[in-house]
């Protein structure tokens, strides 16, 4: 059994269609179906149903799958540890993000690994941030951006890159001798709220509480990007970072609220141990250099 058999495997799992697979491991397609073939006969079971419609995995084939994906695994974690041994890193480091990448500054990131190691590839998912904490905490990810207030978190090391302030954005129709006077009229607008694993759900739910009203249903934005838009649209109030509302102020799509500010922190999470994993070490140090907190 080789480690090429393994990855292709994966990859047909992954694409369901022989040509897509074998792009993706950049070989041929006859050279896929011979691949699977020997691997297939040297395990003894099947590993594919071969329909019309494509490559789908058997009962057999499910099961082996996530074995398959924990020998590529380990066979990477062997040959990052060989590459420490040289004093080098190497490999992909998957990074959740929660935000623009301007606003991240990973343009920045991605030229200190490339100019410091060059054999560490980052590989970016967004979501929220809830969600990329416990993807991190599940081996999912291998670290992430998040926005986070409290100052550690179980199970993951948590470092604060830079406080981020919020505040109570309202539609454009708004007018400045209009604006409600109050928390207590605020929050009796219509309101864009965010699912309850997003950075801001706090911020929100502690702007509520605090006139003693709970969160209203209504509209639901899991982006910033949404949140902008239908702000813009005039759906609703909603929160957002500051920057991004002076921004939508000035472009005359909406209307900060002055009334109230909140903040929160941008922070760099991942296992409590990166050393162990030398290219996660690499994009660790490249995020404090680019935000200025390296030792």
């Amino acid at each position: 059994m080789e480690i090429y058999q393994l990855k292709t495997f994966i990859a047909v799992a992954a694409e369901g269609n022989l040509t897509r697979a074998a792009e993706r491991v950049f070989t041929s397609p006859p050279a896929v179906s011979a691949q699977l073939k020997a691997l297939e006969d040297e395990l003894g079971v099947r590993l594919f149903d071969r329909t019309a419609r494509g490559m789908s995995l058997t009962v057999a084939g499910q099961r082996l799958l996530a074995e398959a994906q924990r020998t590529i695994a380990a066979s990477q974690a062997l040959q990052a540890a060989a590459a420490q041994i040289r004093g080098q890193a190497r490999g992909a480091v998957r990074m959740g993000t929660v935000s623009d990448p301007v606003s991240l500054r990973l343009g920045e990131v991605f030229v200190q690994l490339a100019e410091r190691h060059p054999q560490v590839a980052l590989q970016l998912q967004q979501g929220l941030s809830l969600r990329t904490m416990q993807a991190v905490r599940r081996g999912e990810l291998d670290c992430a951006y998040v926005l986070n207030e409290q100052a550690q978190l179980d199970g993951l090391e948590a470092l604060r890159l830079t406080p981020v302030d919020i505040v109570a954005m309202l539609p454009p129709q708004w007018r400045a001798d209009s604006l409600p006077g109050s928390i207590s009229a605020l929050t009796e607008l219509p309101w864009v709220v965010t699912p309850t694993e997003c950075g801001l759900r706090l911020q929100l739910e502690t702007l509520f509480r605090s006139v003693g009203r709970e969160l209203p249903v209504g509209p639901m934005a899991d982006t910033e990007a949404a949140m902008r838009a239908m702000v813009a649209s005039g759906l609703g109030a909603g929160l957002m970072r500051s920057d991004q509302a002076e921004e939508l102020e000035r472009q005359g799509q909406g209307r900060v609220w002055p009334g109230w500010r909140g903040q929160t922190w941008l922070c760099w999470v991942g296992p409590q141990a990166p050393a162990e994993l030398p290219a996660l070490t690499a994009v660790r140090e490249s995020v404090l250099q680019v935000w200025g907190l390296a030792g």
